[in-house]
């Protein structure tokens, strides 16, 4: 980006703000083609800003902060790298190699943070990656208090030297849209590790529903009784500690690398603290609002699929609908289901909170327009969270979009429950999205169905394929079945009901139990923060104390402020 300056002999009071723009209007950037594409920055109040894109021009005038917003026309799709031009006055910024294609942003924790480097399988595919105009922003982990309005970063080209820090997941979404489309695909990426899905809400958004003020309304009273001398000294005696664990394990051949402690964080402030809520929409989804994109892409969930979380089909369409409202725009939003994770299940009927958050993903589809979902099911690791697969969920994402947004006739999902039907001692499951046909994946028998009838004791079911798109499901075992379920376990292994395609079912259940919470004692676990906090406390003053001569005024002083929190400590030991 090429920034031209006059500069004038005036006093600084008349001295002109510098024109400039946020770090994602730069060079390499990609814009939303046939769209009134959204430009913006800051310079002089008053001044008149010109933008220029390939023979067209729209102005714009500063507000008194300095703000100015304008539209230019991008036309059709255009690999050829043309100069973005913006003008107030003498100042002039040239941003080179834009192109006009298709524009998405990629956002969530960890699964679609995983970089391309991390699968060892996909080093022959980067070695040969050369897409000139499949195009990545990388926005950097930041938190923030207030909403920001700019974030670092730069778009690279798609090379052998940059897809290694690709986020995999976007790069396979892209790079199908853009094989198969022939079009300019620019995705900017905006995720963290981690991270539930209220840190990327607003957090004007998450007091409008109970549940997630509730967390706001904590953070907001951790905030206020939080004091950084006290967060400092614990640190300083964690890292203490830490430091002499390093330095007794030195050396030593038979200490089990793995299971020594990680270097502790440096205290936050809670309102700058990752995975608070609203913390990352403010750092590293705000600067974005208003980029003009066809939609967006999210992998998320694995940090809400937790007992008592607020359930996921409030929080995800909270997120979907703030985003919305604040880009004005009603854009398609795709997300992945969370593949399967931990030790198979072998027992039906077993409350699971990760199968709980899958099939509330599911049931998002039906409540929140222009959404889709990629089934992923087939795909986990039962011992890492992050399966090392990144193809299939992408290009199952892509699936979507080229079916809904690009108008491509193709099967774009797994199969979805619809409705069920019991009759004579068995219950038929019919599907959306089956194909030509369902079938087993291996070509053996159904697996992984459950069926229960009204004394809600599941019992494993026999299944089979019965006509194009539905399921006969029954047991010996229950003679009046009520109701049925498929894959319902964070790892269903053996679930093998697929479409024509072979691509796998979604879970599903057809009753509304509440069996499938795994309870959480609140008091439990409120008293368990509570000893938390004071052990920090306790930590941090024996900290102060320790520094000073045992036999002074101040160490006794200490010693005493100690004593009932020790005892308050003892106290609320959890009763064995």
């Amino acid at each position: 980006m090429k920034r031209i300056l006059t500069f004038l002999l005036l006093s600084p009071s008349l001295l002109l703000a510098e024109l400039n723009v946020p770090h994602f209007f730069s060079d390499h950037m990609i814009l939303q083609r046939e769209r009134a594409a959204a430009i913006w920055g800051k310079a002089d109040a008053g001044a008149e800003v010109t933008i220029s894109f390939k023979g067209k021009s729209a102005t714009a005038k500063t507000s008194a902060d300095g703000k100015w917003k304008a539209q230019i026309e991008t036309g059709a799709a255009d690999a050829k790298g043309a100069v973005l031009t913006i003008s107030a006055g003498a100042d002039k910024i040239e941003i080179l190699d834009v192109l006009v294609g298709e524009v998405w942003f990629a956002s969530g924790q960890s699964n679609m943070f995983y970089t391309m480097n991390r699968s060892p399988e996909y080093a022959g595919l980067i070695a040969e990656s050369n897409h000139p105009a499949l195009r990545m922003f990388n926005a950097p982990l930041v938190t923030a208090e207030e909403n920001q309005e700019d974030i670092d970063g730069s778009w690279k080209a798609a090379t052998p030297e940059t897809v290694p820090d690709y986020s995999a997941v976007a790069f396979f979404f892209a790079r199908k849209l853009h094989l198969e489309l022939g079009v300019p695909v620019g995705v900017i990426k905006s995720a963290w590790g981690g991270k539930p899905v209220e840190t990327f809400t607003s957090r004007e958004a998450l007091n409008t529903l109970p549940g997630t003020k509730a967390l706001v309304d904590a953070m907001l009273k951790d905030e206020a009784s939080y004091d950084q001398a006290k967060a400092d000294a614990a640190y300083a005696t964690k890292l203490e500690q830490w430091k002499a664990t390093m330095a007794a394990a030195k050396g030593k051949p038979d200490v089990d690398r793995k299971r020594l402690p990680k270097k502790p964080d440096a205290p936050k402030r809670p309102l700058l603290t990752e995975g608070r809520p609203g913390v990352l929409y403010a750092a590293m989804i705000h600067p974005f609002v208003g980029y003009t994109m066809r939609g967006a892409i999210w992998y998320q969930g694995e940090g809400n699929a937790r007992p008592g979380a607020v359930p996921y089909d409030q929080t995800l369409p909270l997120m979907i609908n703030d985003w919305r409202k604040r880009w004005a725009d009603e854009f398609s939003f795709y997300y992945v289901q969370l593949a399967s994770y931990h030790a198979p299940s072998t027992a039906p009927g077993t409350p699971d909170s990760w199968a709980l958050t899958q099939d509330r993903m599911r049931l998002v589809l039906g409540t929140t327009p222009k959404t889709g979902m990629a089934i992923i099911n087939d795909v986990g690791e039962a011992n890492d969270i992050h399966p090392k697969n990144k193809k299939d969920p992408g290009e199952r994402l892509a699936r979507w979009a080229l079916a809904k947004d690009y108008g491509k006739q193709l099967i774009y999902s797994g199969p979805l429950f619809k409705s069920s039907e019991v009759k004579d001692g068995a219950i038929r499951v019919t599907f959306d999205q089956s194909g030509t046909g369902l079938k087993s994946r291996d070509g053996g028998p159904l697996k992984r169905f459950e069926i229960a009838g009204a004394d809600k004791v599941w019992k494993w079911a026999d299944a089979k394929v019965d006509g194009t798109d539905s399921v006969l499901v029954s047991s010996a075992e229950v003679k009046s079945p009520v109701a049925v379920r498929y894959a319902w376990a964070a790892n269903p292994e053996g679930a093998n009901l697929v479409n024509s395609d072979g691509l796998p079912a979604s879970v599903f259940r057809t009753d509304d139990w509440d069996d499938v919470e795994i309870k959480v004692d609140a008091t439990a676990a409120q008293a368990a923060n509570e000893r938390r906090v004071l052990a920090d406390q306790i930590k941090a003053i024996a900290a102060e104390r320790n520094k000073l001569d045992k036999k002074s005024p101040e160490y006794k002083a200490l010693q005493q402020k100690l004593q009932p929190l020790m005892e308050k400590y003892k106290a609320t030991a959890p009763k064995k």
